[in-house]
């Protein structure tokens, strides 16, 4: 059994700053990709961040500069500083892993139950 549970989201009035971060736990062998994808009203899921294992990270290009993901592997745990805020960053963020479990040869993907992040003044 794994579980993603996030933590972090709120209330922020434009140009303010959040922390998400998110927690994998249970029998995880090796996390290959943790991110954090979004849905705002009306809207598709998108892509915002994710971060290897390794530290290789790939974002969002309407958050580039904005955005910083993190991640700490000893904990298997990510974060997602969120700077900047604009109203269009309202939405449901999801916290997601590629990750083998213990005794498990192949990788699967997780999700975490959404956090919600809304911009407003």
């Amino acid at each position: 059994q794994v579980q993603l549970v996030e933590s972090g989201g709120g209330l922020v009035q434009p140009g303010g700053s959040l922390r998400l971060s998110c927690a994998a736990s249970g029998s995880i062998g090796i996390i290959v990709v943790m991110g954090w994808y979004r849905r705002a009203p009306g809207k598709q899921r998108e892509l915002v961040a994710a971060i290897t294992s390794g530290g290789r990270t790939n974002y969002a290009d309407s958050v580039k500069g904005r955005f910083t993901i993190s991640r700490d592997n000893a904990k298997n745990t990510v974060y997602l500083q969120m700077n900047s805020l604009k109203p269009e960053d309202t939405a449901v963020y999801y916290c997601n892993a590629d990750l083998r479990r213990i005794g498990v040869p192949s990788e699967y993907n997780y999700w975490g139950q959404g956090t919600q992040v809304t911009v407003s003044s």
